[in-house]
């Protein structure tokens, strides 16, 4: 699997916005679903380093990590026909995300600041502004979750 996440997230990387039009709606799934799955393992590591011994550079080296896929233009995985359809799992967008692009537009340019915000936090070193800026970025995690995606 970790092979499988590695390639899908390199894909995603190497495409550019003509390619992006030209992957297979079930890839396109797969590489969504691998970018997510990417983030949320760095925000536990971060998680980790709060709730227990702070190490610097594995804050920042995660939090990059993080900047770097919310940065990467993932909105352009939401191609028609990726609505329903398997990627590594079923997929669990929610129509809105294709119905109510102001509203997921707003959550994702929050989202984007936030982990922005949080590179820049994770630099400083700082354990507690961390804690605080892991709040505030997985509250635009949550916010998204709750009207864009249907819960198992």
């Amino acid at each position: 699997m970790k092979a499988k996440l590695l390639l899908a997230l390199v894909s995603v990387a190497l495409t550019t916005g003509t390619a992006v039009a030209q992957v297979k709606p079930e890839d396109a799934i797969k590489y969504r679903q691998s970018g997510y799955a990417f983030m949320a393992w760095n925000m536990g590591r971060i998680k980790q380093n709060v709730e227990g011994n702070f190490n610097k550079d594995e804050v920042v080296k995660a939090a990059n990590a993080i900047q770097a896929i919310a940065n990467s233009g993932m909105g352009a995985l939401y191609l028609p026909g990726t609505d329903k359809g398997k990627g590594w799992e079923e997929s669990r967008a929610k129509p809105e995300i294709w119905t109510d692009k102001e509203k997921m537009g707003k959550v994702a340019t929050e989202f984007v600041k936030e982990a922005n915000e949080m590179a820049k936090v994770a630099a400083g070193g700082d354990a507690g502004a961390v804690k605080a800026q892991l709040g505030k970025l997985g509250g635009t995690c949550k916010g998204c979750h709750d009207d864009f995606k249907v819960k198992k």
